[in-house]
């Protein structure tokens, strides 16, 4: 009787999922994915897909961001630039999805690897006068986490308001122990969408990736790096992670408050109080342009996937790319095979050592069609390479969170800087050639002689990568 019913109701359920895919799938090849999974593993697949698979888009918790918008100040129109020249379609894209348009007076510090970036932000926290927001996607109990610690209560004792946002499942190992004690010092902490059986059972999926630092709406921190003394020690098996960060000074910080504001709103329900718009001549002259650009699952269009998807095309001489994920979609792998085979330098730059072996199985099943396009790739031997960098033509670059993956693209929030200035450009230029210098680079011809295993498991990680 009651296998009956069980698979009754299992093959109901089948069917509705069956049609929602059908119905709702945007990419054939991810939805097709899907359906071969749930028919070849039964129960297991329709347990993944409950997981893993759904489209949270029109969830009531995610459409609350477009709510906070309305409540936010928008730039004045002597904060919008012309949006002209070379990338005025860059930034018009930017400014259309992000609502953040691009903005001069901004102060950049590139900063590389955990040692350099920790100090760096230590000393701004250290200056802090009037509030710290503090969000990542992994935030790791060690060093770092005991100094940030006593730094929060030396800061809220000094009337500072701190605010932290980490994420439920890549923060997930930060013990009930080390929150409580943050809750005594007087921070205020929650967490993005955590994994619960019940309400948030089905956003296990869905991640917030972003990591933001902001001190007193004046100086901001983004990129790759987040709170783990992996960046400092190293890990067990991989070596010591490097990574790009960059901090902002000027209008740029603001809009990285907004963001964390945004995901505050989120986490909490409370709408910070808005910060208004500052008149250029309050900025320390600069001419560096900075436009910070933030996707999510809950946004119309995949915003990061359309930029990455910009620059590639609008490269005329080179396009030079760091990235530990390079999973790419269709449209990402069309513009770079384009843009290598018109004559474009195309080199990407991605680490030998990666934390997940399936994933690095797919990230190798594009190098061999790469190469064949005459696309250069490095290997950089040392330690974890998770740098997310773009640069392209000594005039646009992109520092951020997002991975070159459908997870960074459809499922996780991140957030980007783009500056549009030569010097910055130039700079990371170099440091990209430098890091080339002392990785090694595939070769086609010997690549295409790999060993059979090696292709086999080339193929079972791209069969996968629809899932990631």
């Amino acid at each position: 009787m009651w296998t009956v019913i069980f698979i009754g109701i299992y093959i109901v359920l089948t069917i509705v999922i069956v049609i929602s895919i059908i119905i709702h799938g945007a990419r054939p090849t991810k939805s097709l994915a899907w359906l071969l999974a749930i028919f070849a593993i039964p129960v297991g697949g329709i347990l993944l897909y409950l997981l893993l698979g759904r489209n949270r888009r029109k969830n009531k918790l995610i459409r609350l961001k477009k709510d906070l918008f309305n409540k936010l100040p928008k730039p004045q129109d002597s904060h919008i630039n012309v949006f002209d020249g070379k990338y005025g379609k860059l930034m018009t894209h930017g400014y259309a999805t992000s609502h953040f348009p691009p903005t001069p007076h901004n102060t950049l510090q590139l900063l590389k690897d955990g040692s350099t970036t920790f100090n760096t932000i230590f000393n701004a926290l250290e200056n802090a006068q009037q509030h710290i927001h503090i969000q990542y996607y992994i935030f790791e109990e060690g060093e770092l986490a005991d100094r940030l610690l006593a730094l929060f209560e030396k800061k809220i004792a000094n009337g500072v308001e701190v605010r932290m946002i980490y994420d439920g499942i890549g923060s997930f190992s930060l013990s009930k122990k080390y929150i409580k004690q943050l809750i005594k010092i007087g921070v205020e902490v929650y967490p993005f969408l955590p994994f619960k059986f019940g309400r948030y059972f089905s956003s296990l999926n869905y991640r917030n990736h972003r990591k933001i630092i902001v001190v007193d709406s004046k100086i901001a921190f983004t990129g790759g790096i987040n709170i783990s003394d992996k960046y400092l020690k190293g890990q067990v098996g991989l070596g010591k992670w490097h990574d790009m960060h960059l901090m902002l000074q000027g209008p740029s910080a603001l809009h990285l408050n907004q963001v964390f504001m945004t995901d505050w709103y989120l986490v909490s329900g409370k709408v910070l109080q808005p910060l208004q718009y500052l008149e250029q001549d309050e900025f320390e002259p600069s001419k560096n342009l900075v436009q910070i650009v933030a996707g999510g699952p809950d946004d119309d269009f995949p915003v990061l996937e359309q930029t990455y998807f910009s620059i590639i095309n609008m490269a005329k001489n080179y396009i030079f790319i760091t990235n530990p994920y390079i999973i790419p979609g269709q449209a990402l792998i069309r513009a770079l095979l384009t843009a290598a085979i018109s004559g474009v330098d195309v080199r990407l730059l991605v680490s030998e050592n990666i934390d997940n072996t399936v994933v690095s199985w797919s990230v190798q099943s594009y190098f061999e069609l790469f190469l064949k396009a005459g696309i250069r790739i490095f290997l950089f031997p040392d330690g974890f390479l998770h740098s997310k960098i773009m640069v392209s033509d000594d005039a646009v670059s992109s520092i951020g969170t997002a991975n070159l993956d459908d997870r960074s693209f459809e499922q996780n929030y991140e957030v980007n800087a783009l500056v549009y200035n030569k010097e910055f450009a130039k700079l990371l230029k170099q440091d990209f050639l430098q890091d080339c210098a002392i990785g090694k680079e595939l070769n086609y011809t010997e690549y295409i002689e790999r060993p059979w295993g090696k292709k086999l498991k080339e193929g079972i990680g791209r069969v996968l990568s629809p899932l990631f």
